[in-house]
This record gives C-alpha cells, structure tokens and sequence, in this order.
C-alpha cells in the first residue's frame, strides 16, 4: 500500500491547516446523542466523505439499553425580567445543560441556583454537563457571573423539546480485499468542545479519504456516533459485522500539545496494541501505553466481555487529566493545526502496520546470502553497517515463515517502515516470498473465480514453498 508514501509527501503545514478548518466549521454546532445538532455535524463529515446516516427510533432496546427521546433545543436564556440577558444559549452553547426539559418561569436567585452549575477554581470557564436519562434541567456559567447574580427574580427559559423522534449515526464502509474489517470509532455527540470531540472527527475524516484512494488489504468501518448510547446502539444492529472486525481503534482528544497516550484493549496483546506501541515508540513525541480499563470512551463497549474486540484508544491529553476538559477552554484555540496534522499522520502509520504485516520465508535459508552480487551490500567492506542494510539482514535472519514484519521490526529494534523497505527490496531480487495465510487465501479467492487455493497449496504465479505454509504474491 503505497498510504504511507504518498502521505509523507504532503505538507504537514497544509493538512493541518485543513483539519482545523474543518473542526472550525462544526464547532458552532449544538451536539448531544440525539437531534438535529449531530444531524448537521453528519452532514459537514458527508461534504468530506459520503458517509450513511442511520436513524434509530426512540425507545428502541439495545442490550440493556433503551434509545432516549429525541432532544432539540431553539433558544434558553437567564434575564432580569424586562431587561438583558445574563446569561445566554446564543452565546455559548455550553450555557445549557444538555438534555435539560423546557422552562419557562420566574423564580428568585435562590431557588434558580439548585440549577447553576460553575467551577469555581477556574472562574472565567464555562463547565460541560448533560442529564440524559433523568429528567432534569440546568444552566452552565462561569463563577464570575454566578457570583454577579444578584438576590432578586430572573426570567429562566428553555425553549427544547423532548420527544420521540429518532438517534442518529454516521458510517462510512470502505472495501479492501479482505472481508476483515478494521474498525474506527468517534464519538460525535458533544457541543462546541474542539479536543474532546472534533479532533477525533476531523482526524477519523482525513484517515478515511486519505484510504479511499487506495488498494486496501483490510475493508475499514468509520463509525460517527452519540458516545456510549451510540456504540451500543450500533454493536446491538451489527452483530453479524463484529464478527469480522480484526482490529479497532476509538480516536479522541488528538488535537491538543499534549504526548500521545494509548489505552490497549481489553486483551492487551492484540496486533492492533502492538502496532500502535511501535508506531509510537519511533514516532519522535513523547507517548506512554495505557493498560485497559471499564472507564473511558466507547472502547468500553467494543471491549465488553461479550465482544472482546481488539479495540483500543489513541488520544493525546488523557480524558480528565487537563484542566480544560469539558469546559469553554476546550476551544478552537485549545486544539494545534500540526498537532492534529501529526496525529493523522500517527494513524495513516498504525494503518501501514497493519495493511503491510505480514509473514514471509527465506527463499535462501543455508547461510548468509550474499547481498554484494545483487547490489544489496556496500561494494566495500568496513566495521559499520548502515540502518538499511541491517533491517536487510534481520529480514533475512527472521524470515521463517512463523514471524510476522512486525515481530522482525520489534525484535531488531528498526521502525516497521524500515523492515518494509527490505522486504520489498529483497522480495524484487528473489530472496524471499510471503506466506499465504487464511487472509491470503481469501484475497486470492476474491481475485479470481476459477483458482480455488486454500492454506498448503501454491498460490498461482507465486515462487514455491518448501514446508506446508503457502509462498504468495
């Protein structure tokens, strides 16, 4: 797959820039599980990438789950009566609490502050709540004005509705040779919040037309879903789809200056947790892998004891640990162009682990081969060795049919791209062949019609195999 080159060409500069830009255009939006705010947001992604919306009625179940009412909101305001507003939805659509029933009434300060929620430790942001399943309503606003509030009556109005109507998520299939999915996941469904929302988004965008344009190994999944209700929504209405996802990754808050972290699946030794720590560890930032754990983001689900899928979650700032998450400061200016332009490029490597991984035979297993006869050594001897020619002779060494590209790149300590480059280079000179495993076989079942291979049969046009394992092209 030739992603990752043709990646490495662009300008950094330039797609950051295009990834802000596009964060930019839905972060005015009013966000929640449910309504017309993550229909709009669906729709900006479908200007990028023709995604597939679907809708699920209210009240539908969904494992122990049931699908909430439809929410919408118009306007909702805090005033003196007959005069301004103090504090105002039109401003900042933090200001409501989302899901909050509709209002409309006076009351004095006092009983209006069993409803006001601030941060007092940060007294000029605004905080982030929700009540999705209890009913319930409320303003958001920074200290400085709860403390403004003088003791007297204000006109409260929240101009929503809640009713039956439906839930709405995005998803975009792309179709590789293999029926093996690779499945990544975000979650659509908060308000004007850059990091913890649309830099997941913008991100997972780029990834999947950036894909498009390729001849793919892997078919790929992105699903734009309302957090927690979402996925489980979607695991319930595709589980026969689940049976064919090999790997799966949850994008979140990679938009900010923080290092990357990655929380590993619940099995915590999968490929895709592999992958990802390699790609990290030669990425050049600072990264730290995460074990699993029952709290976080979607990969709670994907990860339950009845799928156990090999998801995990890449972000930068982990949820909860930055002063800004969940509140005002997570803003257009919280989120950097390069930091959103390095973090695609983070995956578009993980996706090259995974399309180019692959195990491979030695077609010259007795001794060393002698790589100055076909130009793959220097024509003059000396005590060093440069990082090429030692990834060539790893590649050799390891190249027993049992290890995969990735085992070869962990074990020499060389970045997979490296390991790569010397199959390639090795394979076009006759030295090795690559193994045709049951994901092989499928591909080659997918090509043609008429040859029917199956694992311990030559694949047609492939070099020979000397054991029971299959050498394929």
């Amino acid at each position: 797959m030739s992603l990752l080159k043709n990646f490495e060409e662009k300008d950094l500069v330039s797609i950051g820039h295009e990834l802000h830009a596009l964060a930019a255009r839905m972060f005015p939006i009013c966000r929640s599980i449910t309504g017309d705010g993550i229909r709009q947001t669906l729709e900006i992604i479908r200007q990028e990438i023709p995604i597939k919306t679907c809708e699920v009625a209210s009240g539908t179940t969904v494992f122990d789950w049931r699908v909430p009412k439809e929410w919408n909101i118009r306007d909702a305001y805090i005033r003196i009566p007959g005069g301004p507003r103090v504090v105002d939805f039109q401003y900042n659509n933090l200001h409501v609490m989302s899901y909050s029933v509709p209002v409309q009434a006076t009351m004095p300060l006092s009983e209006l502050k069993q409803h006001l929620f601030s941060l007092p430790d940060r007294p000029d942001w605004i905080p982030y709540r929700t009540s999705y399943y209890q009913s319930n309503w409320g303003f958001c606003l920074s200290h400085k004005q709860l403390l403004a509030l003088e003791e007297r009556d204000f006109e409260v109005c929240i101009d929503s509705t809640l009713e039956d109507g439906h839930m709405t998520y995005g998803e975009y299939y792309l179709p590789g040779r293999s029926s093996k999915e690779v499945l990544i996941s975000c979650h659509a469904c908060h308000p004007s919040l850059a990091n913890d929302n649309l830099s997941g988004l913008t991100v997972a965008t780029y990834l999947a037309a950036l894909l498009s344009r390729e001849e793919l190994r892997y078919s790929y999944r992105f699903v734009f879903i309302p957090g927690t209700i979402g996925a489980i929504t979607w695991l319930a209405r595709n589980r026969e789809k689940v049976e064919s996802v090999r790997h799966g990754l949850v994008l979140t808050g990679i938009g900010d200056k923080g290092g990357f972290h990655y929380k590993k699946s619940r099995r915590g030794d999968t490929e895709i947790d592999r992958a990802v720590a390699h790609v990290l560890k030669h990425c050049g930032e600072q990264s730290e892998i995460l074990d699993f754990s029952p709290y976080g983001y979607d990969e709670r689900q994907y990860c339950s004891p009845g799928f156990n899928l090999a998801v995990g979650c890449l972000m930068r700032s982990v949820w909860g640990t930055f002063p800004e998450y969940h509140t005002s400061a997570d803003n257009l200016d919280f989120i950097q162009p390069m930091q959103l332009a390095k973090s695609l490029r983070i995956c578009v490597k993980i996706a090259n682990v995974l399309e180019n991984n692959r195990r491979y035979r030695n077609l010259s297993p007795y001794c060393e081969p002698q790589l100055g006869k076909r130009n793959l050594y220097r024509s003059t001897g000396g005590e060093s060795i440069g990082t090429e020619i030692n990834a060539r002779l790893w590649v050799l060494n390891l190249s027993d049919g049992e290890n995969t590209l990735l085992d070869i790149a962990e074990r020499s300590g060389l970045p997979f791209e490296t390991i790569s480059n010397a199959v390639d280079l090795l394979s076009e000179n006759g030295l090795l062949c690559a193994i045709a495993d049951d994901e092989t076989v499928e591909m080659a079942l997918n090509r043609s019609s008429h040859e029917k291979p199956t694992v311990g049969h030559e694949i047609p046009g492939s070099a020979p195999a000397n054991s029971a394992d299959t050498c394929a092209i």
